[in-house]
Formats: C-alpha cells, structure tokens, sequence
C-alpha cells in the first residue's frame, strides 16, 4: 500500500516530538492526517501550519478512542502515544506511576488498534506503525518503560500472524535517542532531569523517525518492514556490565 492522496492516517501523541514530525512529514506528502493529542493549544498551532484535522483526545479515554475508530476510516495508525514516568527505579516508582506507564503505553495502544482494525480488515487495507523502542529489545535500567516497550514488540510480531490473509501490514519502530521532551514527562526532580537529559552526544531528531515511518508506509505493498531500529551514530546497546555490591 504505497502512499496515495487518498489515504487516511491516524497519529496519536501528535502535539510534539516524533508524533508531530510524523503529522508534518505525512502532509507534505498529502495524506489527510488526523492528529490526536492531549493538549488542544498544540494541536490547534499543528493544524494551522499543516492542515491535518485535530482532535483533543487522551489514549486512555476508551469511549472516545472507540468513536474515533468507529468515524473515522483510517488506512494509516501509528500508534505513537507514550511516556516513560518512573523510568530510573523500579523500586521507588509510585502507583501512580506504574499504571500510567502501562496505561498508556500499552492498554491503551492495544485500544486504539482494535478501535481501527475492523475497519481495515473490512476494506482490506490498512498498515499499522507500532512505536517502540530499543529497550524493548535490550536490557537497560527502566525496567517498566521496557517492560512496556516489550509489550508493543510483542504485540507488533503477533498481529502479523493474526492478519495474515487480510491485506494489512504492522510495522514496528524502535528507537534510541531521540531529542524529544520524553524525559520532562518521565522525570519529576529538575536536576536528575538535566542530567538524565543530557546524553552529551547528537541524536536523532523526530524529523529522522519520522522520515522512516513515510519510508515504511511508502514501501510497494508486497514489502512488510516488520521492524526498524533506528539509533544515533553514537549510541549502542548490548554488551555486559560488572557492578560490584557493596552492602550497607
């Protein structure tokens, strides 16, 4: 399902980082964008600089993800919404925090896929983009954002078993770095935040991911990309770690 003008897609997390640079590369290639976010001032900047059509939505309102689905017939998802509170310890993490995280990143991205899916089974197109990351992948020390992501990788490979025969594709990204505003959502104290968030080296920008979704949902039909890392030149994952324990 190469891109066509007729074309219907579906952006959530739209107000900023990867989700708006998504909106921004799909319009440019002409595709009608619905762009779903939380913070109306934003959406509102959005649609007048790009045209897309906006809707003030929180993911974890099923009602209205459910009427979304049911009104609008969306041949593009990237289901990108998602954030990462608690992501230093899983030990200190609050209640709160934890079904936040799982809240959105995954209940709720689950929600909007079955919110869209009857619809393209039933015209017999359709592409789901699933946004991950690299901790779904690799170990790191966020174990509930990875656990998360983990969820989403898992969900991106089984889908793909569960559509075969009806025309749809899934695709997974999995991002590193990127320069976002994740970590002002993810981090309460304003020094581990400047910290945290100063990974000192060139990341990748939201217009990089963003160029690589259109790349993926540009792809001729016959090609699935069923998953895609894109990562800074320096930044890897992997190897080993040896941590010696002291007791207190």
């Amino acid at each position: 399902m190469s891109l066509s003008p007729n074309d219907v897609a579906l952006v959530t997390g739209a107000s900023s980082g990867i989700g708006e640079a998504t909106v921004v590369a799909l319009r440019d290639r002409g595709i009608q964008v619905h762009a779903a976010a939380r913070r109306g001032d934003r959406l509102r900047d959005l649609a007048q600089r790009t045209g897309c059509i906006p809707h003030r939505l929180d993911v974890r309102d099923r009602a209205a993800v459910t009427r979304l689905g049911e009104t609008v017939p969306v041949d593009i998802l990237v289901n990108n919404a998602g954030l990462g509170r608690a992501i230093g310890s899983l030990s200190s993490a609050g209640i709160d925090d934890i079904e936040t995280t799982i809240d959105t990143n995954v209940t709720s991205a689950i929600h909007v896929i079955r919110a869209v899916l009857p619809g393209m089974v039933e015209r017999g197109r359709g592409h789901i983009v699933n946004m991950s990351s690299v901790l779904a992948l690799y170990p790191a020390p966020a174990a509930l954002y990875g656990a998360s992501k983990a969820a989403i990788h898992m969900l991106s490979r089984d889908l793909r078993q569960e559509l075969q025969g009806t025309g749809i594709r899934v695709s997974e990204i999995n991002p590193g770095r990127v320069s976002t505003e994740f970590y002002d959502v993810a981090i309460d104290d304003p020094d581990e935040r400047a910290r945290t968030a100063d990974s000192g080296i060139d990341e990748v920008r939201p217009a990089d991911v963003a160029d690589w979704i259109v790349h993926v949902v540009d792809a001729p039909w016959r090609v699935n990309i069923s998953q895609l890392e894109i990562v800074p030149t320096e930044q890897s994952y992997g190897g080993s770690q040896f941590v010696p324990f002291r007791p207190r």
